[in-house]
C-alpha cells in the first residue's frame, strides 16, 4: 500500500529530476574544475534522459519514470572557446550552476510538499 504513495507519476518525474539536477552539478564541477584542461570537452547530462523523462512524465507511466536512469555525454554542441580545443566557458558553467540550483530548490520544494500531504494523509496531523 505504502509503495503505490511512492511510484505516482508525479513523485517519480520529481525524483528522477532531482536525480539528475545532482548529476548535473557533479558535470558542472567537474567542467570548471576542467577549465584550463587543454583538450577538455565539456559534459553534461545526456539529451537522451531529458527527452526520456519528458516523455515519461507527459504519458503519467509510472513503471517508465521507475527505470530511467540520468547519465552524462560529452556536449557536441559546444564550441572550443580555446585554441587548445577545450569546449567549456566558464560564464555559461556559472549560469548552468545557477540554474540548477533553482531546478534543486522547486523540485526539493515539490517533493517536501508531497511528503507533507501524505503524512497529512496517514496521521492527520501537518
Amino acid at each position: 500500500m505504502i509503495e503505490a504513495l511512492f511510484n505516482q507519476p508525479d513523485y517519480l518525474a520529481a525524483k528522477k529530476t532531482l536525480d539528475a539536477v545532482a548529476l548535473r552539478q557533479e558535470a558542472i564541477a567537474g567542467n570548471i574544475a576542467n577549465l584550463e584542461t587543454p583538450g577538455y570537452k565539456r559534459v553534461d547530462l545526456a539529451p537522451s534522459f531529458q527527452q526520456a523523462l519528458e516523455r515519461a512524465s507527459g504519458s503519467g507511466d509510472a513503471p517508465s519514470l521507475a527505470s530511467l536512469k540520468p547519465s552524462l555525454a560529452v556536449d557536441t554542441t559546444a564550441p572550443a572557446v580555446s585554441p587548445d580545443g577545450n569546449t567549456v566557458n566558464l560564464e555559461k558553467e556559472l549560469m548552468q550552476m545557477n540554474q540548477n540550483a533553482l531546478t534543486h530548490s522547486y523540485e526539493t520544494e515539490l517533493v517536501s510538499n508531497m511528503l507533507a500531504r501524505m503524512r497529512l494523509a496517514i496521521t492527520g496531523h501537518s
